[in-house]
């Protein structure tokens, strides 16, 4: 049990996407504009990441080596289309706002890399409680990422106007102002993460 809850805690800090595993870096740049978008992405990440972990994790023994590859993309993808399709039924304004990065996820980095690094060599639970904790780790820095361009940006939260007479700095929901807002969130996760190896 200690063993899946550690696969599980990883990735809130240890193994934190994307800037402990520098991996889906595109669809954070490109969707945080908002902390809805943040964490709309987020979630969906998270569903395919966990069903895609539970299911490579079950055919793992029975995939030839020279096609897994291909294999895992099938199973990601298929996922990725009941997403899509969840996403147009039932959250239709958050499926437009998110557009094209919605099938992109089939090609995430966290995603195929998790497969072919955790699941294609574990256990359907460790392998759940891996894609669990690093999708909720995922949307987590979405989020916190989309929040931060959308306050400083924009005044506003999850669409709710926080100040009054704000004069807000647009240069960060651009596309320019990713790479910013990106930068300083890593900038402290590396001091923080120095500080912590400074004190063992």
């Amino acid at each position: 049990m200690a063993k899946v809850v550690k696969e599980f805690t990883k990735g809130f800090w240890e193994q934190l996407p994307p800037f402990k595993l520098v991996l889906g870096l595109c669809p954070t740049l490109a969707v945080t504009t908002s902390a809805e978008n943040g964490a709309g992405m987020g979630v969906a990440t998270t569903f395919v990441l966990v069903c895609s972990n539970i299911i490579v994790s079950l055919i793992r023994k029975v995939i030839p080596n020279e096609v897994r590859i291909a294999s895992f993309i099938v199973v990601i993808a298929s996922f990725v289309v009941i997403t899509e399709l969840m996403m147009q039924a039932y959250a239709y304004p958050l499926y437009q706002s998110l557009g094209i990065f919605i099938p992109l996820i089939v090609v995430n980095c966290i995603i195929l890399g998790r497969a072919e690094a955790f699941a294609s060599k574990r256990g359907v639970l460790d392998s759940a409680a891996d894609g669990l904790g690093i999708g909720i780790g995922y949307t987590i820095a979405l989020t916190v990422l989309g929040a931060i361009r959308e306050i400083i940006g924009s005044g506003k939260i999850f669409g709710h106007v926080l100040f009054g007479g704000f004069m807000p700095l647009r240069f960060l929901i651009e596309p320019p102002g990713a790479f910013v807002a990106l930068g300083s969130m890593l900038a402290i996760i590396n001091f923080i993460s120095a500080r912590q190896k400074s004190r063992r």
